[in-house]
């Protein structure tokens, strides 16, 4: 994958376009031509980077941004006001990516009481069927770490498709890790049906005693919205979040992809690893003696 379209769909390019914007937003107190000229452009590339990085922060957070920014744009033709408004600019960016700074950090699961999870998947993690001959990542996982697996995951699955899957066959453990939206994304689902869907689903799976984990969509640009649906449905149902740039390191690897999405048997490979870096550390172990199988932490 080309490293540009990595930083840009993995949301990384919000930060150095964020980054980009303050440095150039002192500029016009320059008396430099090409210092102002240079900082104009540095704005310029730093918004547009953000733009394609489909950052979902809060509507409130964009507003900050935006009024901050059209005061800033104004105090260009009035020299009293610029140095309050390069001020009030910096601090609204440097603001909005400390808000967006968590979503970065792969979150922390506790400590499970069985060695199982449930996974509800499209086909990223269910494969691409019959003409697969290799492994899944939860097939892998099942084989080489011990790990009872429900594998609820289908080549196709839709959020809508995966909640009348859920319905018929309801979560057996009590860790579940989500992979679903990539259908709905690239299909016709809207963002309002995504969003009911989703909100439905999350319903359908969580509980009091159960810890769910959800990847974040690798988002297109200007595909903002579907990113700020997930996030809102993880805060009220207090899901996991998976942070987009993990999910995508995988499909980056070498020949880690059949067509760009589909993992091949090293892309099962690597999200098993990862996947397992998240939930490995929470599992009980398992050990057999005597013939009988014991679990301790």
């Amino acid at each position: 994958m080309n490293g540009l379209v990595f930083h840009i769909v993995s949301g990384d390019a919000f930060f150095s376009g964020g980054c980009l914007v303050v440095a150039g937003l002192a500029g016009p107190l320059s008396s430099t031509p090409v210092v102002r000229r240079g900082s104009l452009l540095a704005v310029v590339i730093g918004l547009v980077l953000v733009a394609a990085s489909s950052t979902p922060l809060p509507y409130w957070c964009y507003g900050l941004l935006a009024s901050t920014m059209l005061l800033w744009l104004v105090a260009l033709r009035v020299p009293r006001w610029q140095k309050k408004a390069v001020g009030a600019a910096a601090v609204a960016w440097l603001a909005a990516m400390a808000v967006e700074v968590p979503y970065h950090v792969a979150p922390k699961l506790k400590p499970v009481s069985a060695r199982a999870m449930t996974v509800v998947g499209d086909s990223v993690t269910a494969g691409i069927g019959s003409d697969q001959d290799f492994p899944t990542w939860p097939e892998i996982l099942r084989r080489e770490e011990n790990v009872h697996i429900q594998d609820l995951s289908r080549m196709g699955e839709t959020t809508a498709s995966a909640l009348k899957r859920l319905r018929e066959h309801p979560v057996e453990h009590p860790l579940v890790v989500v992979e679903i939206g990539g259908n709905d994304l690239l299909g016709s689902t809207g963002t309002a049906k995504f969003a009911r869907d989703l909100d439905a689903l999350l319903q359908a799976v969580c509980a009091a005693d159960r810890q769910v984990i959800m990847f974040e969509l690798p988002l297109p640009p200007l595909h903002h919205e579907w990113g700020r649906i997930q996030r809102d449905a993880a805060r009220k149902y207090d899901v996991k979040l998976l942070p987009r740039r993990e999910f995508l390191s995988v499909l980056a690897g070498g020949g880690a992809t059949l067509d760009s999405i589909h993992l091949s048997e090293a892309g099962q490979q690597a999200m098993s690893r990862r996947g397992w870096e998240v939930v490995g550390p929470v599992m009980v172990e398992r050990s057999v003696t005597g013939g009988r199988t014991s679990e301790f932490r």
